[in-house]
C-alpha cells in the first residue's frame, strides 16, 4: 500500500513552502496557498514514520466538503480542489488563538474537571458533571496558536484581549462565528447518525474580513459520536463509540508510546497501516454519507497532481 508522505514541487511563481506535520503548504506569489494534504499522520506531536493510504484524500475532501456547506455563515480560505488531495486558497493574515467548541465533557475538559478545575478557560463548569454529559448550550474553550514544535496553551477570552491576542472586536466576531459553524456541523452530523461532540476553528484575516481558514469538521480536528446508544452508553457508564483520530492514540498508549522522551514508536506494520486506513474510510463515509472513491498512488500519480494544480493555477 503506497502513500504520499513528501512533495518537492516547483510552481511558478512559488514564494516558499512550509511542511507542517501532515500538510505540504506552497505559498504563490502574495495571494495564494496552495495546501497538499498528504498521508503523513501524527500523534502526540510525532509524526509516525508510516504513511497511511487515502489518509490525505479523506481529510482534504472532508475540509473541502464542509468549507462549501459553511460558506454562508462565515468567508474561507478555498478557492478550489483541484485534486483529492490539494486545496488551494487565499492566503489569509492567521490569527493566533484556536476556537474549540465542546458540546460535551469529555477528553481534556473531562479530565480537567476530574481533577478538580470547575473553571476551564474561564468557563463555568457546573458540579455534579458526569464523562460525556452534554453541555447545557455549547462552551468556547480557546487555546494559543504554538510556534512550530511548541503546545497550544489553554487561554481565555479575557487573556486573550488584555494580551492584545485579537482585538475584542474581532474575538467576539469568531466566537459567534464558531457557534453558528458548530450549530451547522451538528444538524448536518444528526442526518449522518452522528454526535458532533467537540471541534476546533481557525480564523484570519483576509482583505480586511475576518475568514475561516485551514480544514473544518474533519475527525483530525473534530470528535464525532454515533448517536445511536449514546444514552444508553451515558447511562450506564460506559465508553462512547467515537469517530475521531482517538482509535490511533489509543493504540500507541497500549504499545506504551505518548510522545514522551525515550518513549519508541511502536512498529507499524503492514496490516496496522491497512487498519488506520480502513479507518479513515469509514470515517469518511460516516461523515459525509458518500461511498468513497479510492484513488491508489502509482507512479503517475505525482505528475497528476502537479499537472492538476498547475493547470489551475494558470487560470488565476
Amino acid at each position: 500500500m503506497n502513500s504520499i508522505v513528501k512533495t518537492n514541487f516547483d510552481f511558478k511563481n512559488q514564494t516558499n513552502k512550509y511542511i507542517g506535520k501532515v500538510r505540504d503548504v506552497y505559498s504563490i506569489g502574495e495571494k495564494y496557498l496552495v495546501m497538499i494534504a498528504t498521508d503523513r499522520i501524527s500523534a502526540f506531536d510525532v509524526v509516525l514514520p508510516k504513511g497511511i493510504p487515502y489518509k490525505g484524500q479523506v481529510l482534504n475532501l472532508i475540509a473541502s466538503k464542509f468549507l462549501d456547506l459553511t460558506s454562508d455563515i462565515v468567508k474561507n480560505w478555498k478557492i478550489a480542489t483541484p485534486n483529492s488531495m490539494t486545496t488551494i486558497g487565499y492566503k489569509c493574515q492567521p490569527l493566533p488563538v484556536e476556537v474549540i467548541v465542546r458540546g460535551y465533557l469529555t477528553g481534556s475538559s473531562w479530565r480537567a474537571y476530574k481533577a478538580g478545575a470547575r473553571e476551564i478557560c474561564g468557563v463555568k463548569i457546573p458540579e455534579g458533571m458526569r464523562e460525556h454529559q452534554k453541555f447545557e448550550t455549547p462552551i468556547i474553550t480557546p487555546t494559543t496558536k504554538a510556534e512550530i514544535g511548541g503546545h497550544d496553551q489553554d487561554i481565555s477570552k479575557e487573556e486573550i484581549i488584555a494580551k492584545g491576542l485579537v482585538s475584542k472586536d474581532i474575538y467576539e466576531q469568531i466566537e459567534n462565528i464558531a457557534l453558528k459553524l458548530f450549530q451547522r456541523g451538528s444538524e448536518i452530523a444528526d442526518k449522518r447518525g452522528l454526535i458532533l461532540v467537540d471541534t476546533k476553528y481557525e480564523f484570519g484575516i483576509c482583505d480586511g474580513e475576518v475568514c475561516l481558514m485551514d480544514e473544518i469538521h474533519t475527525p483530525d480536528s473534530s470528535r464525532y459520536f454515533y448517536k445511536e446508544g449514546y444514552q444508553e452508553r451515558f447511562d450506564k457508564g460506559e465508553q462512547q463509540k467515537q469517530l475521531s483520530k482517538e482509535f490511533v492514540r489509543e493504540w500507541l498508549m497500549e504499545n506504551g508510546f505518548q510522545g514522551r522522551a525515550g518513549e519508541k514508536v511502536p512498529e507499524m506494520t503492514d496490516e496496522i497501516v491497512k487498519s488506520i486506513s480502513d479507518r479513515y474510510i469509514e470515517l469518511y463515509e460516516a461523515v459525509t454519507g458518500e461511498k468513497f472513491v479510492k484513488e491508489p498512488y502509482t507512479e503517475s500519480s505525482y505528475d497528476a497532481i502537479e499537472g492538476s494544480i498547475n493547470n489551475f493555477l494558470a487560470r488565476l
